[in-house]
């Protein structure tokens, strides 16, 4: 159900293409661009799950988006690959294992897997 759930995800970064560029190589996501300052994030099945804004600087903290994946070695991987800044190798948690990573604009986020 759609309604009081979140909808929507905006991330501030310093710089659109690079951070196009890391989250393409990353995890293969897609954007409808709106100009130099924003774009958004294209979900699979039609429409966005959030976007890019454009800021001067980017503070830390806050929410962690947590992002699943179905293979998390080989998300380590491209995320180190792409240029993104383990701040947490993979660790075991009830349920699953995950990470933690800074982008290029300094937002924080986390992976994913079941055990």
């Amino acid at each position: 159900q759609r309604h009081n759930s979140i909808d929507y995800i905006e991330f501030s970064v310093t710089h659109i293409e690079d951070s196009k560029k890391f989250y393409s190589s990353a995890f293969n996501w897609e954007f409808n661009d709106y100009g130099p300052s924003y774009a958004g994030i294209k979900k699979a099945e039609g429409g966005e799950s959030g976007g890019f804004a454009l800021e001067s600087q980017v503070q830390s903290g806050g929410p962690l988006v947590v992002l699943y994946s179905e293979n998390l070695a080989e998300s380590f991987s491209k995320v180190q690959s792409a240029g993104g800044k383990i701040t947490k190798e993979i660790f075991e948690f009830p349920g699953g294992q995950r990470f933690q990573f800074k982008d290029p604009s300094g937002n924080e986020l986390a992976v994913w897997s079941e055990k």
